[in-house]
């Protein structure tokens, strides 16, 4: 990566730091001031603007802290700077505290309220997996101290035991008690992926052989009348997800983990027939993401379409009461479906579908390519790659999802240095 490319990640770097991250936990959206509205305990408690807290800012730290956590570990032993590794731990410890702040044995927690510790009520597998692969990789560093790394290993471990007890549904909290929101053990890519890594993990964390014949059984495993077994489905990559699941193609965003943990999964395995699936599954994502790089170019720099989202709370006109994860699920869906757009600015693109799909998609599609590990790939991609990362102004960015330029240079970067000879902390 050339010097202006390095220059344009720190700036994001800066940018995300100055304005996006509360407490050690990464926000979703800030204007350019950094002023953002935190949600009260009894907004989280009520379910306002819904359940799930989609639309407010709160709604994806244990996502964006997972995702973005592994970045920072690689920017700080490239840097071997005592600020970066600081920064690694303080991701670090907001992760450990969405997994402290509810009774629920396995609930992740996606952000929290004004009090620090109250949060919406359901969490989802898009918030549980980065979880557990930021706290891995944090481990893998070598960042953590003995004290902190044995009580990593700890929660990871508490967390892992009460997803298996329900059979790998992730629990709510609050009013919801009981209920189940997003699952590891279906029948579909992302799960397949996320379910073999967070067993996997908990083997090369503990060493204990229990999590490994899990693994192993996981992989061979056909689920929900499946033709093909979770390895297999790894094989075959998101497209395996697409029939059922069309929307992926614009939400890279919700793949990423997938990829990183195919990464991972490929990285530690002993069965080359296993690790050749596993390698054809991050190719095969990377090849169906990489024309998504060029969508950079459609961003406008200077474009100031108004960001609703700031202004959250105006998204109650849509409340309804919730009872049900069903019911939370709808009532989140229409906030998100009308939310940014009024009735008499039809014509108008909001300006969260304008980030989404020339910044967010474009940032993902990059560290889907960067993480196939493939040089063929990677190097037809670099220009693209490049000019994406210089393209942004992220001081006129409203969403924090530019933290996905840090995570595919760093993870360049890294593999570039890798390759020169350095290698990782060991686990143990």
């Amino acid at each position: 990566m050339n010097e202006k490319t390095a220059q344009a990640v720190e700036g994001a770097h800066r940018e995300l730091w100055k304005r996006f991250i509360r407490d050690g936990i990464i926000l979703d959206c800030a204007d350019r001031n950094g002023a953002i509205t935190i949600p009260s305990p009894a907004e989280c408690r009520d379910g306002k603007p819904n359940a799930l807290g989609w639309g407010a800012p709160i709604e994806n730290g244990a996502f964006f802290n997972g995702l973005y956590l592994p970045a920072l570990c690689k920017r700080s032993r490239l840097s071997a700077s005592k600020k970066d590794k600081a920064e690694a731990r303080k991701i670090a410890a907001g992760l450990l505290h969405l997994s402290e702040v509810s009774d629920v044995p396995g609930f992740i927690a996606r952000g929290v309220a004004t009090d620090g510790r109250s949060h919406y009520p359901l969490g989802s597998d898009d918030q549980t997996h980065p979880w557990f692969y930021g706290l891995y990789q944090y481990l893998k560093s070598g960042i953590p101290d003995p004290a902190e790394r044995a009580m990593v290993i700890r929660k990871m471990t508490e967390a892992a035991k009460a997803l298996e007890a329900t059979r790998w549904r992730c629990p709510c909290d609050g009013a919801f008690k009981g209920q189940f929101r997003g699952e590891f053990a279906g029948a579909e890519f992302r799960g397949a992926a996320r379910l073999l890594f967070i067993l996997r993990a908990m083997y090369e964390i503990t060493k204990d052989a229990r999590w490994l014949t899990a693994y192993r059984s996981a992989a061979g495993e056909r689920r929900d009348r499946s033709a093909k077994t979770r390895l297999e489905i790894c094989a075959e990559g998101y497209v395996f997800d697409l029939p059922r699941i069309p929307f992926l193609r614009n939400a890279l965003w919700i793949v990423v983990g997938a990829q990183a943990s195919l990464k991972e999964l490929a990285a530690v395995e002993t069965d080359e027939a296993t690790r050749a699936s596993y390698r054809n599954g991050l190719v095969r994502n990377a090849e169906e993401s990489i024309a998504a790089i060029a969508q950079y170019a459609g961003f406008d720099n200077n474009d100031d379409t108004p960001f609703r989202f700031h202004n959250w709370r105006d998204l109650n006109r849509h409340w309804k009461p919730q009872a049900l994860v069903s019911e939370a699920v709808m009532v989140a869906e229409e906030v998100l479906r009308r939310g940014d757009q009024p009735e008499n600015e039809r014509r108008v693109r909001p300006r969260k579908s304008l980030e989404h799909h020339h910044m967010t998609e474009p940032l993902c599609a990059a560290c889907m390519v960067a993480l196939s590990g493939d040089a063929g790939l990677i190097a037809k991609a670099r220009k693209d790659i490049e000019r994406a990362l210089c393209h942004y102004d992220w001081s006129r960015l409203n969403f924090a999802r530019f933290f996905f330029a840090e995570c595919a240079y760093y993870e360049l970067v890294s593999n570039a240095e890798d390759q020169k000879g350095a290698s990782s902390m060991p686990l143990r």
